[in-house]
């Protein structure tokens, strides 16, 4: 862990937003865009933690979605 940067605590529903197919809910498919974004352009800027309970919770179901779940 750097002491200079911020920790996050990486929930189910990012995840989920990352690996899922874009949506044609208009307010889904701008939480997918959104957090798509600031993905790809500020995680690098913190100290990124994920929990034993949410890896359990996106290898579950479809197989396939899990994969792409697990792959984010």
């Amino acid at each position: 862990m750097n002491m200079n940067r911020s920790c996050i605590y990486v929930e189910t529903s990012i995840i989920s937003y990352l690996s899922a197919k874009p949506s044609r809910d208009l307010p889904t498919a701008a939480c997918q865009q959104v957090t798509s974004e600031w993905w790809e352009n500020n995680r690098h800027k913190y100290d990124l933690y994920i929990s034993e309970l949410v890896i359990a919770e996106i290898k579950s179901g479809d197989p396939d979605a899990a994969a792409r779940r697990l792959q984010a």
